[in-house]
């Protein structure tokens, strides 16, 4: 080949490569780095841990709630058409209120390590969420890639719009870290801007005090331990009941649940994990008269002298109910930023 030829092929070798890197630019394009968010929550909550390689965005955050409340999330499988607002209604603290079934409610999970009634997955909000992507809606990543907006929500949250299970993930962790709860009128109680009457006083100092016991499992200020206790529902225990049991098969997990956080207890009936108490009262009364013995019955439903109820007045019965309705945090029901954005 002549000078000449060599010269004209790497000028066409040169516009090629040229060619190629400008549409791969034109694909990627660079985009604006995603805009941090800081979390709100009062003083007294546990500092808030959030994982290095998901710090909270806005735009992470606004694409992890758009999935929250997207059907796409599920288009196959066993949930296929139903998106996690399918069963976690805003005005039910994102539970839902189906009688013989008990939903664990969506509020201040980004302080939990231990997910599920039967705490199946353990870890950070990003390993209950890979589990909820891949395994319960069963995520088809395809879907969402053909979606006319998806791509670009990704890339302006992850600056990559090639869609992952890991990513899903992701965003939707970053959108459970934002469902805060903490602006009840006990919260205004703790930060000295609310009162509470007598009765409800009363309700606390048994909440509070070896004649509730409450505190042991729902300690302030999250209202959960994020253990699992066996709390005396039943003597046996069929499959449905074994709690977390299933997960470790120690017989000393033999009927125990997940602790959920009584935030906004008073909004998310029924109760326990079967959803067997319609009511608060009925709940108070199982403690106070119900109690059930059995090999595995946690120890800190056992009274001196081995006495496994409370054995309550009616009168502190009704006190520590009013006391419960105080953790009811309406502006979290209310609040638009945490509604459907469609």
């Amino acid at each position: 080949m002549t000078r000449w030829g060599q010269l004209l092929l790497l000028v066409a070798l040169l516009g090629a490569s040229a060619c190629r890197y400008k549409n791969e630019e034109e694909l990627e394009a660079p985009v604006a780095p995603a805009t941090p968010f800081t979390l709100s929550y009062p003083y007294y909550f546990p500092v808030l841990d959030v994982p290095a390689d998901n710090p909270l965005t806005v735009e992470g955050i606004a694409l992890g709630r758009r999935l929250y409340y997207d059907s796409l999330l599920s288009t196959n499988g066993p949930h296929a058409g139903r998106s996690c607002s399918s069963c976690h209604f805003q005005s039910n603290s994102f539970t839902v209120p189906d009688p013989g079934r008990s939903v664990l409610p969506h509020v201040n999970l980004a302080w939990s390590r231990n997910f599920l009634w039967t705490g199946k997955v353990s870890g950070t909000l990003e390993d209950i969420m890979r589990f909820e992507v891949e395994e319960f809606f069963e995520v088809d990543v395809s879907v969402l890639q053909a979606h006319p907006e998806y791509p670009d929500l990704f890339r302006r949250a992850y600056g990559r719009s090639e869609i992952t299970p890991e990513l899903v993930a992701k965003a939707l962790a970053q959108w459970f870290r934002r469902m805060v709860s903490a602006k009840s009128r006990f919260d205004g109680y703790l930060m000295h801007t609310e009162e509470l009457s007598d009765d409800e006083l009363d309700g606390m100092m048994v909440y509070l005090t070896e004649a509730g016991d409450c505190f042991h499992c729902h300690g302030l200020p999250m209202m959960t331990d994020n253990g699992f206790h066996n709390i005396g529902l039943d003597s046996v225990f069929t499959l449905a009941d074994q709690g977390h049991f299933e997960v470790t098969g120690d017989p000393a997990d033999l009927g125990a649940f997940k602790a959920p956080t009584l935030r906004n207890i008073a909004l998310t009936a029924p109760y326990m994990h079967d959803g067997r108490f319609a009511t608060l009262e009925e709940v108070v009364e199982h403690y106070s008269s119900g109690v059930k013995r059995s090999a595995s019955l946690d120890p800190l439903m056992t009274k001196p002298g081995q006495v496994t109820t409370l054995q309550l007045s009616a009168a502190r019965k009704a006190h520590l109910v009013a006391f419960l309705n105080t953790f009811t945090d309406t502006d979290f029901i209310g609040d638009t930023a945490l509604a459907s954005p469609f």
